[in-house]
């Protein structure tokens, strides 16, 4: 059978399998159970985003893991780095958010942490797997589940804020800035402005009305126009966009210019460098991130080290170097030394905190780094043989990573969900590369095209 769980946790259509009642019900108890067998009766910490279906699939989830012994902590609506937090802090056995992140208000999905605020480890996923498609059921129960505390919300809420405030933005003032952020009406909504006014910033929200379906509509990190043309408007000296759970940031800067997850890498990484931090002066990225920002690093003298898509794969790359910093073209920053769980506010802040003590504006920071052109083609195949094993692409590859040389990229790769063949080129030329993509797909249409 497919796993439930995928790179970020399980994902789907609210209220169809699993995303279901019973079937999450059944994931708490399989859940509580489970720790309960190695630490005694588990304490796990609960949060959600904004969408409509968050409520009961978080009551649904609690009936299961009290069920299964758990003591059940609710965070109310947080963002997933603020369960992380939490789960770290309160010494918890788990932590659960109850999130889909970017994707539209139908969807939820379920993401489970450690007691280190990291993502569980897979094989407590592929127990919690097992007794779903065994059909694990809950014991019987006649005592009325209670409902969670508002106050301790609201406690757990400003513990996660009073960390960024008092800790991660320690020093940082932010008087004289105008800021206006984009909360992508989800998790951030009711912190990203307290935190940033309580910071001495003039902060100008949008998209911080949430009413259940409008999270990430038009909005967020994923719809960054609008954030574009308030600074625009305003004339603010940046903006920062999150996305529904706020795990990522993205900006604008003061000229209106988007700046993505490779620019905010590039800024982090020479602020960190400049102040001896940067561990080995090396930097984790994903396969995806421009073979610009592998360029401006190479003439900046730090190693940049490609982990496949995914943050998951991005902290174990960080963990096993020991290393500073690493993140995602998408925005998803992780330093370590602060959280194991990408964090959207810690990154701002700590953008923030960059601009300050250099004195630069953004637009001056993100100098030395330039998006070289990038063309993307799909290729639909009648089968995945390892392109290893096909000669004719194996010769255009080979003929266009000679010319491509040091100032280009090629991935090739199939999509994990579709019979597509996906063909990545980079380079100094649009119209050179464009070209090049298409004599790499015409090899693959020749050999296994449908």
């Amino acid at each position: 059978m497919k796993p439930l769980f995928g790179t970020d946790g399980i994902r789907g259509e609210a209220g169809k399998f699993p995303l279901d009642a019973p079937t999450v019900s059944a994931i708490g108890y399989s859940l509580a159970s489970h720790l309960s067998r190695t630490t005694g009766p588990p304490e796990i910490v609960i949060g959600r985003d904004t969408r409509e279906s968050g409520d009961w699939l978080e009551r649904a989830l609690i009936d299961g893991a009290t069920h299964g012994g758990g003591k059940c902590l609710s965070a109310g609506v947080i963002t997933t780095p603020g369960v992380a937090f939490l789960t770290r802090k309160l010494d918890a056995d788990a932590g659960v958010v109850i999130s889909a992140s970017h994707n539209p208000y139908q969807d939820n999905g379920i993401k489970i942490f450690s007691p280190s605020g990291e993502k569980m480890d897979d094989s407590v996923e592929r127990v919690i797997e097992s007794d779903i498609f065994a059909g694990v059921t809950l014991p019987s129960s006649t005592s009325e589940l209670e409902p969670p505390s508002p106050q301790q919300e609201a406690d757990l809420q400003q513990q996660y804020l009073a960390f960024l405030s008092d800790q991660i933005a320690s020093g940082l003032d932010l008087r004289g800035l105008k800021i206006v952020i984009d909360c992508a009406n989800g998790a951030s909504s009711s912190l990203a402005p307290v935190l940033f006014q309580r910071l001495g910033a003039e902060t100008i929200a949008i998209n911080a009305n949430p009413d259940g379906r409008n999270i990430n509509l038009n909005c967020g990190s994923l719809h960054i126009d609008s954030l574009i043309e308030q600074v625009t408007k305003e004339k603010a000296d940046l903006g920062v966009a999150f996305d529904g759970d706020a795990d990522r940031a993205l900006f604008v800067d003061e000229k209106g210019n988007y700046i993505d997850g490779d620019a905010t890498l590039w800024v982090l990484a020479n602020y960190l460098k400049a102040h001896g931090r940067l561990k080995d002066d090396t930097v984790v990225a994903t396969v995806m991130s421009n073979i610009g920002l592998e360029i401006a690093f190479r003439a900046a003298e730090i190693k940049l080290v490609r982990t496949d898509v995914g943050d998951k794969y991005v902290l174990d790359e960080l963990l096993r170097l020991n290393a500073s910093i690493g993140g995602e073209q998408s925005g998803h920053i992780i330093l370590p030394e602060l959280s194991l769980a990408g964090d959207g506010m810690i990154t701002a802040l700590s953008l923030l905190r960059a601009l300050r003590e250099t004195g630069k504006s953004l637009s001056e920071s993100t100098a030395g780094f330039q998006t070289y052109p990038q063309v993307l083609l799909n290729v639909r195949v009648r089968g995945k043989q390892p392109f290893t094993d096909l000669p004719v692409v194996q010769t255009a590859v080979r003929e266009v990573e000679t010319q491509l040389a040091d100032t280009g990229r090629l991935l090739l790769r199939y999509s994990g969900t579709e019979p597509l063949a996906r063909v990545m080129i980079e380079g100094e030329s649009q119209r050179q590369i464009e070209s090049y993509a298409e004599k790499i797909a015409s090899a693959i249409k020749q050999e296994i095209g449908v």
